[in-house]
């Protein structure tokens, strides 16, 4: 080796090169397990060695001399920075250059002298002890550049569309139901994230012409052994960084505890807050965070790796703590969209994860990532099964008010409207949970064939779920006393079915046949309406005696009177109750109108030498009007209409 490379003159790299292979020899003789006879060859070598050494420290009188002056040279240049106010790198490249030569320099010279034999050189010592202690405050000052750089030149950003996403209004489980609204629901995406952010975004945490700085910053540090006091340094500002971009994303640090004690409408935003927190966290931020550390330490072995995972995962268990604090909380079926919203990010950000921390150390990163997601996927198929035992097990003391669609038909229909966007999810978690479900992962394409959406796993569920809807919806309907309106409960509530599941993808894993089966369902209890309510009403206008032209007037007086009582009683009572639907309203008015009016008409016209009598109370044109009042939800009484 060359003297001058070595940081001494010649004489003296002579005695570094000897003094090197003095330790070797040393390093070798502690090993165990050494033959006798090695053992004393290397003894007689050390012996050897020390002689040299003690011939060349005589001749290095004047070498301490020249290292001396050039520490003398090293040490201006670093001392007079502590006494400037202004940071090096701040006053631009030939000052940080400078110094940077300086601290080089000093490193090299305490390289030199820490591998002569200074125990009897106390001008040795002297040197070396002052060397030392200007290498460690040159130190000091770098890690303080240091972290003035990253701090002054760190980037902040923004996540894409971070303030546009689409937030899902939950449909909250409740028994009373009086808080349940059927709202349009958006058939978009509600997963809160656009295709450009849910896919790897790496952006310059810390400004690029900066990177080269920072790299000559660690490159003197770890040539000087001063690697830990650097990647301490370094780690320290850019773990801040992340928890400050953390607390931006307005993520919390909570306790399970916490978690667990949650109100659900609270916990719903967290997790809703948490699915898109995640993927930025891992594929924008870590990926830029995994960059900066292999542009700077990439060259240091598993330095960078060390750094990485010492920056990253007190935020990262943070955000598998709230995972882990969700999956052990209740199985209510209100969390079965968020928690399949969970699963289906870490999913997805499995391969992430793996390349992030592919180390040995990062393993348990990895293997936390993998055990949440089985955690939540048992977390979902518990709270799906919740939903469907709260379906079958609502129970009513009461009948609805005015026979419409019970507010449990608008929670489980406006719910599952949304599960077509968990297709593949579902099918995956769904497929074990019943042995005669077909083991088949669909997307919902509205090209592909409907018998493949119709025999997967979800679709089963779904009509499983309207099953177990329906039965309890017929339950329902005998609180209520009067036939009919029994039959108007089951029509709204049955119509609503089909219309919810016509209106959206459902229809896919419904299929044709199912919505064929249920309009004709709904259609015969309007029928059985009609038959409950209409026929007596009407029979009263049945002529006994259909070949003679007229009946008497005591019999037509009754019949009017008979008919004019039931009429109006049906009118007090049914424009009470309620038909939502505009169209299906209607179409049974109409259906109604046929039926009672042209009865009514005909009635009046075989008995036209009566019509002027004052039991004739409404006149054709009135009872077709006020059949238009019916099902509105707001109870009439019927004045008279009279002509004269």
């Amino acid at each position: 080796m060359d003297g001058c490379q070595s940081g001494v003159p010649t004489y003296e790299g002579d005695l570094h090169v000897v003094a090197a292979a003095h330790h070797i020899v040393k390093a070798l003789g502690a090993t165990k397990n050494l033959s006798d006879d090695l053992r004393k060859i290397l003894i007689d070598l050390d012996s050897h060695l020390s002689m040299i050494t003690s011939n060349i420290d005589s001749k290095g009188g004047r070498g301490l001399v020249d290292v001396e002056e050039r520490l003398d040279q090293a040490e201006r240049k670093i001392m007079r920075w502590e006494t400037d106010p202004m940071m090096i790198w701040d006053s631009g490249p030939k000052e940080a250059s400078d110094y940077l030569e300086a601290v080089d320099e000093t490193g090299k010279l305490v390289d030199g002298l820490r591998g002569l034999s200074v125990h009897e050189n106390r001008k040795q010592k002297e040197i070396l002890h002052r060397a030392m202690n200007i290498l460690q405050m040159a130190m000091s000052r770098l890690e303080e550049e240091l972290i003035h750089i990253l701090v002054r030149h760190g980037q902040q950003f923004e996540p894409k569309h971070m303030y546009s996403r689409s937030i899902r209004k939950d449909i909250v489980y409740d028994e009373s139901f009086v808080s349940v609204e059927d709202e349009p629901i958006k058939e978009t995406s509600s997963r809160n994230y656009s295709n450009d952010e849910s896919g790897e975004c790496i952006v310059d945490l810390v400004h690029a012409d900066v990177i080269p700085d920072i790299k000559s910053i660690a490159k003197v540090m770890f040539s000087s052994n001063y690697g830990p006091e650097f990647c301490e340094a370094f780690i320290s500002v850019q773990k801040e960084a992340l928890e400050q971009y953390f607390s931006f994303l307005g993520t919390e640090n909570l306790s399970i505890e916490d978690v667990l004690k949650m109100e659900w409408t609270c916990l719903s935003s967290k997790m809703n807050k948490w699915t898109w927190s995640m993927k930025i966290i891992v594929r924008v931020y870590l990926a830029s965070e995994k960059q900066l550390c292999d542009q700077v330490l990439g060259g240091l072995g598993s330095v960078s790796s060390y750094c990485f995972l010492e920056i990253s995962k007190a935020t990262i268990l943070c955000l598998l703590n709230f995972g882990e604090a969700v999956a052990m909380g209740p199985h209510r079926p209100e969390k079965l969209l968020r928690l399949l919203d969970m699963y289906e990010t870490l999913a997805c950000l499995l391969r992430d994860i793996d390349t992030l921390f592919s180390e040995e150390a990062g393993s348990f990163i990895q293997l936390q990532f993998h055990e949440l997601l089985e955690r939540l996927g048992e977390s979902a198929i518990a709270a799906f099964e919740a939903f469907r035992v709260a379906i079958s097990s609502n129970g009513s003391l009461y009948p609805f008010a005015g026979g419409g669609v019970h507010p449990l038909n608008k929670y489980v229909m406006n719910y599952i409207r949304m599960f077509p966007e968990y297709c593949n999810t579902l099918n995956l978690l769904l497929k074990n949970q019943h042995p005669g479900v077909a083991d088949q992962v669909t997307e919902p394409d509205y090209g592909l064939d409907a018998s493949l959406l119709t025999s997967c796993p979800m679709a089963y569920h779904l009509r499983s779920i309207t099953s177990c809807l329906e039965s309890n919806l017929h339950k329902k309907s005998q609180l209520y006393k009067d036939e009919a309106l029994q039959h108007i409960f089951l029509m709204n509530n049955i119509h609503y079915l089909v219309q919810k599941v016509k209106g959206s993808e459902l229809r896919l894993f419904f299929g044709d046949e199912w919505i064929r089966k249920h309009n004709a369902m709904f259609q015969q209890h309007a029928m059985n309406y009609e038959r409950a309510t209409w026929s007596s009403v009407v029979s009263f206008l049945k002529d006994d005696n259909p070949g003679s032209s007229s009946m008497s007037k005591s019999t037509f007086k009754e019949r009017c009177k008979g008919f004019s009582v039931a009429f109006e009683e049906v009118y007090k009572t049914q424009t009470s109750w309620s038909i939502p639907d505009p169209e299906l309203r209607e179409d049974l008015r109409i259906s109604t109108s046929l039926k009672v009016v042209l009865a009514y008409r005909t009635f009046l016209g075989r008995n036209l030498a009566y019509t002027d009598d004052k039991c004739v109370k409404h006149t054709v044109e009135h009872v077709e009007n006020s059949l238009l009042d019916l099902f509105e939800g707001s109870s009439r009484s019927l004045r008279n209409s009279r002509r004269w």
